[in-house]
């Protein structure tokens, strides 16, 4: 199965509730953190949801 590397590059300070909640849910709490996810639909939505502030990789 692929996976996607995930890395914060923009402070969720000024964001919205949810998408602060959904960068935790990530795993992500300091900037340039990277964590590796499962490639799948429910990943795949969250990082849509915080897009703005993510870099996503796919290895």
């Amino acid at each position: 199965m692929a996976t996607l590397k995930v890395t914060l590059v923009k402070s969720p300070i000024s964001s919205l509730r949810d998408q602060q909640d959904t960068v935790k849910a990530l795993g992500l709490h300091k900037l340039n953190q990277t964590v590796e996810k499962p490639d799948n639909a429910c990943i795949r939505g969250q990082i849509f949801k915080v897009k703005h502030l993510v870099k996503v990789e796919e290895i």
